[in-house]
């Protein structure tokens, strides 16, 4: 589909704000096979708040979950890179039905390269959505890079498209309704809660 179809027509597709997604966004996510996440600054808010003990309390959205939910319904494989290890992360993950978690990353590009390879996947297929420079490897080969309004300046500029909600408060799910929508998939998505 050429640009100015997407722009005039039902395929036009608008952010959580009602800005127009770019025609050059929508046309590399069609292609998308594979959702990789950075955790903390994405799936989270980025901060860490230690209880009693220094046990460690983790907040995830429920839109982001849901949103993966619906991801993993349609097709799109999920991942989690992280550098950080967290039972919390390992938890979340089984509840939402993401099997590939790689927590202590510590470079991420190997593990990346890795998981391409396994998957048979090229990196043009693949969204990668980081906020600090270790995911800026990932965000630089990944066919769609998405980030957040607050991650840092390089990474903003490195990426495809940013999102207008926060990490750790819908992003992810804003990202994966730009998918799902680049991809004609929003109307089955709606068709389940029109009952």
């Amino acid at each position: 589909m050429k640009d100015s179809q997407i722009r005039n027509s039902k395929f036009e597709i608008r952010n959580w704000r009602g800005r127009r997604i770019p025609a050059a966004v929508i046309r590399r996510a069609k292609g998308i096979k594979m959702l990789v996440l950075d955790v903390d600054g994405i799936l989270t808010d980025g901060r860490l708040v230690y209880g009693p003990g220094g046990h460690e309390f983790t907040a995830f959205h429920i839109l982001d979950g849901h949103g993966i939910t619906l991801a993993i319904r349609f097709g799109l494989s999920l991942a989690l890179i992280t550098g950080r290890e967290s039972e919390a992360v390992a938890q979340r993950a089984r509840e939402l039905g993401i099997l590939e978690v790689h927590q202590k990353a510590l470079d991420k590009l190997s593990v990346f390269q890795d998981l391409l390879a396994r998957s048979n996947l090229a990196a043009s297929q693949v969204a990668c959505m980081g906020d600090d420079l270790v995911d800026l490897p990932l965000l630089r080969r990944a066919g769609l890079a998405v980030t957040v309004p607050d991650a840092v300046e390089e990474i903003r500029a490195a990426a495809h498209y940013v999102t207008s909600r926060p990490g750790g408060q819908g992003a992810v799910r804003e990202a994966i309704e730009l998918l799902l929508k680049a991809q004609a998939h929003w109307p089955a998505v709606m068709e389940r809660y029109r009952r």
